[in-house]
């Protein structure tokens, strides 16, 4: 099962982002879906103590109410 995520990020990030997919021949989802899934296993083989929530936090990122996101989102596609 598949479960979408939306995270709001700047210009610039976007960005360096594509950028990164495009070295890779892969879509910007595919490249972030490897890159955290990396990040996972090795703080795991590290033993570092990996707090995703508290990591997503500190990036001080717009957010919105998520029923407006998903409008938002929707509004987009029409």
């Amino acid at each position: 099962m598949s479960h979408r995520l939306q995270v709001l990020i700047s210009t610039e990030l976007d960005l360096q982002l594509r950028k990164a997919a495009q070295r890779k021949r892969m879509s910007k989802g595919e490249w972030v879906r490897r890159t955290l899934s990396e990040s996972l296993r090795q703080a795991q083989h590290t033993g570092a103590v990996v707090d995703p929530l508290a990591r997503l936090s500190s990036l001080d990122a717009p957010t919105a109410d998520i029923d407006a996101m998903i409008r938002d989102i929707e509004h987009g596609r029409s």
